[in-house]
């Protein structure tokens, strides 16, 4: 009895071979084959092998890379065996293939040059400004001119951003302290000076306008004999422009240029003469010689309101007082023209259409004997303007 004869079932006299490693689920045809034909596919397996091993060495030594030209004829030939139902290809001759040319490397051009020579994107920052700048006053020096044109225009980037920061830090400083310390400050560090007008001129080229630019328009149609002084001149471009018109302009700041600029601490003594009343009834004072005084942008001390106390002494009666000054800085703008009242000011006449300045026009006027106790209550009034802070970057 067979191993799985059981009664009532029937096997058939040869077990159907099943692959060992079948996957599908579909359904298998018998893979009974007779010996004859597996012999037979074993030979011609034999011969097969041993025709590729044949060829596959003589295809190492003929093997090349195609030129464009086999490139060519090969795409050639496709398109005729579209043509001609698949024709099959020639044999190949025996002669000898050309060796085959391999590209040189390419050299670099002009141009590639050129491209290469650009600064990249990240280069180009949002601080970059032209490289065609105005020609600096005659407080910089010489040695910082060749400097500047020794620099490439992505290092003279770096430097003008640098110069930028190290602006408003200084412009800061000088906002948020008196007048003493910060002409302290200058006198022992000269250099700083030079460093915040070097960034006040880069940000003068971003304003809508320039009070400064105002003031030199204005002043030009007064009579050449009129004396200007100009408080908190800065590079003294006031002067610059008029005193080769004939005009006499007085120029004061923390540190002097050896020209056109004076040293002074304007909220203190400036060295002009003119003296305050005495008495207690109204008076103008006497001894005075400045027709005009000009405050552009230069209101900056905590001490501030001795500024405009100075230009009152130095003023002749019925003079002018002009004042330029950021409109962001009023914390109340009629508070601040009472306080420049109560210094001996009346307001002739305002104009805040421009969106970063508000000019004043202010004449002076008689006005009575004050202690120095009643002076200190007006300069403790001077956060009226707010200092010019910047954000942090």
């Amino acid at each position: 009895m067979a191993l799985f004869d059981v009664p009532g079932w029937t096997m058939p006299a040869k077990p159907v071979a099943e692959s060992s490693n079948q996957v599908s689920k579909k359904r298998k045809r018998p893979a009974s084959l007779d010996a004859d034909k597996l012999q037979a596919a074993e030979v011609n397996l034999d011969k097969l092998v041993k025709r590729l091993k044949g060829n596959s060495s003589e295809a190492s030594k003929s093997a090349q890379t195609p030129n464009r030209g086999e490139i060519s004829a090969s795409s050639k030939g496709d398109r005729q065996g579209k043509k001609t139902k698949k024709a099959k290809p020639k044999a190949s001759s025996g002669a000898e293939k050309k060796e085959i040319s391999w590209p040189k490397p390419l050299q670099p051009t002009d141009k590639d040059l050129a491209l290469l020579a650009r600064p990249t994107k990240k280069a180009k920052t949002k601080h970059m400004v032209e490289t065609s700048t105005p020609p600096p006053p005659a407080a910089v020096s010489k040695k910082a001119k060749g400097l500047a044109a020794s620099l490439t225009a992505l290092q003279q980037g770096m430097k003008q951003s640098l110069d930028g920061a190290r602006f408003r830090m200084i412009n800061e400083s000088l906002y948020k302290t008196d007048s003493r310390k910060a002409h302290q400050m200058m006198k022992e560090d000269p250099q700083v000076f030079e460093d915040y007008h070097t960034g006040f001129r880069h940000q003068v080229q971003v304003w809508p306008t320039n009070p400064v630019e105002h003031y030199i328009t204005t002043f030009s149609a007064y009579p050449s004999k009129t004396v200007i002084a100009d408080l908190g001149c800065g590079d003294a471009a006031i002067a610059r422009a008029l005193v080769p018109k004939g005009f006499a302009v007085l120029s004061f700041d923390l540190v002097s240029d050896g020209a056109f600029v004076v040293e002074a601490d304007t909220c203190s003594k400036i060295p002009l003469p003119g003296c305050e009343e005495t008495e207690d009834e109204k008076s103008g004072g006497y001894g005075h010689v400045v027709d005009v005084v000009v405050c552009a942008l230069s209101l900056m001390g905590t001490n501030w309101p001795n500024c405009i106390r100075e230009a009152w002494r130095i003023l002749k009666t019925g003079g002018e007082l002009q004042i330029a000054e950021v409109a962001s800085r009023f914390t109340d703008i009629e508070e601040f023209q009472t306080l420049v009242g109560t210094i001996g000011f009346k307001l002739q006449s305002k104009d805040d259409s421009n969106s970063h300045f508000t000019l004043f026009e202010f004449k002076k006027v008689p006005r009575k004997h004050k202690s120095e106790k009643e002076w200190a209550k007006v300069v403790s009034r001077a956060s009226i303007l707010k200092p010019c802070e910047y954000k942090r970057r």
